[in-house]
């Protein structure tokens, strides 16, 4: 019998009889959500890319104050030369005398030695070009150049400016980047509350068409006896029928929602997820590390983050504007090189090499540009006017962004405490009204009525918790948070 059983057990695993477990859905608290925020969103991701920009940036501004050093090896095979008809050869067998100069007699010689150095002076002259090529560079089959060279700016008016103008974006590219993380954690606070919200409506919207069904099937007997009139059971099936619609679309909301917290978290679309934290939980949002230092810190006008890189952007601007002009003003530099050159008869022969050194001072005046000059400057003053006046648009945005924030806190606060108590008694309200109508002593439209508010006091719940917690967290990170729907681009 034990036999049977295990064989019978392995040909279940064969077909695939027994029942596959579907993946275990993901729980996922608003402290979960919040702290996978930062790593998850492209925003912020792009964010640090524009700070590892610009501080490259600025690095490369700071280097032109830094001497420029540069080394070089080079071999060269020359193939044929103008110059090989130099070179001191002859037609004959007999090599080419090498070493010719000027002749110059010694009369201390003995007479056989005088002659003897007569006649090689007359046998260069005869032969040779009176000159020696062996050890110039003209025509020489190999040569080797090992040479290291440098720079330095004396002065030049517009690094001061550029210098300036990188250390300004690189601080707004800072400032740009704890913005974006700051508005990950809001937009996944929105996300998380909004799935919430979405499951809490389409909950309610099933609930909704649960009673109708209920109010329906009782009008149905009651029609079948004889106690509802036509009347009462076209209306209690058109009350039906019409609530239908309302949960496939809340279905379909809730579905969307799901979906875009999905993306927020990085996850794949197909992903479960549970979500833990309830829509009532008023209790503190566990912000991430880095969001705990900017909540509830100093919201001044100043201090607000799209206000801040606006000034950043004004100063870099105005960074900008000085280097233009300096291109006014003559530039100063320094160089030298140092080589270490051989022509060897043999490629891999590395003697004789001599030296080549040499140090120069340049001196640029910008006589005339054609208005080049003038049309950087032009340029400049331009985007510094531009700048001065975004800066003053941020602070206008802010203040008012500041008061409205903190419009609708006390709104959603107000809407919180007004919805307390109205769910629970409308769901009595709508209890007593059932019992009414089984009884026969109220009519249906008084337990539609009846219905209704309930349904729109659990709805009106539902959305004052989640605009109160969206609401808080945002006016509690407001220094870091972008505009709401407000880009203020940079002024370069």
């Amino acid at each position: 019998m034990r036999a049977l059983r295990c064989v019978a057990l392995f040909a279940l695993l064969l077909t695939g009889g027994l029942p596959a477990q579907g993946p275990t859905p993901i729980r996922l608290t608003l402290g979960a959500a919040l702290a996978r925020a930062d790593s998850a969103s492209e925003t912020v991701g792009i964010a640090r890319a524009g700070v590892l920009r610009a501080r490259s940036d600025e690095i490369r501004a700071r280097s032109s104050y830094l001497p420029q050093l540069n080394g070089a090896a080079t071999y060269t095979r020359t193939l044929a030369s103008q110059f090989s008809a130099f070179d001191g050869g002859t037609t004959d067998s007999i090599p080419a005398p090498t070493g010719c100069g000027r002749f110059l007699p010694n009369p201390s010689l003995p007479l056989g030695e005088r002659l003897d150095s007569l006649e090689r002076g007359l046998d260069c002259a005869a032969n040779g070009s009176g000159f020696d090529f062996s050890n110039l560079p003209f025509g020489r089959p190999n040569t080797y150049n090992l040479m290291v060279s440098g720079s330095q700016v004396l002065f030049n008016a517009r690094l001061g400016g550029q210098r300036r103008a990188a250390a300004a974006a690189r601080q707004r590219a800072e400032i740009a980047l704890d913005a974006a993380r700051t508005a990950a954690v809001v937009e996944m606070t929105q996300a998380y509350f909004d799935a919430q919200l979405a499951a809490r409506l389409l909950e309610i919207a099933d609930s909704t068409l649960a009673q109708s069904g209920r109010a329906f099937e009782d009008t149905r007997l009651a029609r079948e006896v004889g106690n509802a009139a036509e009347f009462d059971l076209l209306r209690a099936t058109v009350t039906r029928d019409n609530q239908r619609p309302v949960v496939i679309q809340r279905r379909a909301s809730r579905t969307l929602a799901l979906l875009r917290l999905r993306q927020l978290l990085d996850l794949p679309a197909g992903t479960d997820i549970e979500l833990v934290t309830p829509l009532s939980d008023t209790s503190a949002v566990p912000l991430p590390p880095f969001a705990v230092a900017a909540a509830g810190s100093d919201t001044a006008i100043d201090q607000r983050a799209p206000v801040r890189e606006a000034d950043a952007a004004l100063r870099a601007a105005d960074a900008l504007l000085s280097s233009a002009r300096g291109g006014r003003l003559p530039t100063l530099n320094v160089s030298g090189n140092y080589a270490r050159i051989a022509f060897p008869e043999r490629v891999f022969s590395f003697d004789n090499f001599v030296t080549d050194a040499a140090v120069s001072v340049r001196l640029d005046v910008p006589i005339y540009t054609g208005g080049r000059t003038r049309a950087d400057v032009m340029a400049a003053e331009a985007v510094r006017d531009e700048a001065a006046l975004r800066l003053r648009q941020a602070r206008e945005l802010a203040t008012r962004e500041s008061v409205d924030s903190r419009t609708v806190l006390e709104a959603a606060e107000a809407a919180w405490e007004a919805s307390s108590g109205t769910a629970e008694q409308a769901a009595r309200a709508f209890a007593i009204a059932e019992v009414r109508y089984r009884e026969g002593i109220s009519t249906q439209t008084e337990l539609s009525d009846s219905r209704l508010l309930l349904q729109q006091a659990e709805a009106n719940r539902a959305q004052a918790a989640r605009d109160l917690q969206v609401a808080r967290i945002r006016a509690a990170l407001l220094r870091d948070l972008p505009f709401a729907g407000v880009t203020v681009p940079g002024a370069y």
